[in-house]
């Protein structure tokens, strides 16, 4: 299998970072296809703000600063520009973070899945869409 091209929602890697069983099982195991170098992980600015806004109601400020930086060096980012806010707001998806997110894959180009638990949010995508289940299947045939 070529190398997959995968954008991570917010939940995605807030499961793995928070440990929320079960679900930090699916996100341990794609980051760990990625450490292989078997995938290239991407998520846009605002799942990383999101991501520490909640784990530091969790956690101690330094504790979650570091785990912030460790995943930093496993993603590549894209920025939430105004083009994709726009975007967003007039796109057919009804909740603005799922559009921001699409808005924010798009920009990447030639992604394989935008990977998330809420894939009832992203039924405008045109990037095709997958839960970790779904991903760990595709790549255990």
């Amino acid at each position: 299998m070529a190398k997959l091209k995968l954008f991570l929602d917010t939940n995605i890697i807030i499961d793995l970072l928070a440990d929320r069983k079960p679900f930090s099982n699916g996100a341990y195991l794609i980051f760990k296809e990625a450490k292989k170098n078997k995938w290239k992980l991407y998520t846009s600015s605002i799942s990383i703000l999101t991501t520490y806004y909640l784990l530091e109601k969790q956690i101690e400020t330094k504790v979650a600063n570091r785990a912030i930086e460790t995943i930093l060096k496993r993603l590549e980012i894209q920025d939430l520009t105004k083009k994709e806010l726009n975007l967003a707001i007039k796109s057919e998806t009804i909740d603005l973070e799922d559009a921001c997110q699409i808005e924010c894959a798009k920009r990447i180009g030639k992604l394989n899945y935008i990977v998330t638990r809420d894939k009832k949010g992203f039924k405008k995508s045109v990037i095709d869409v997958i839960n970790p289940g779904e991903l760990i299947q595709l790549i255990n045939q």
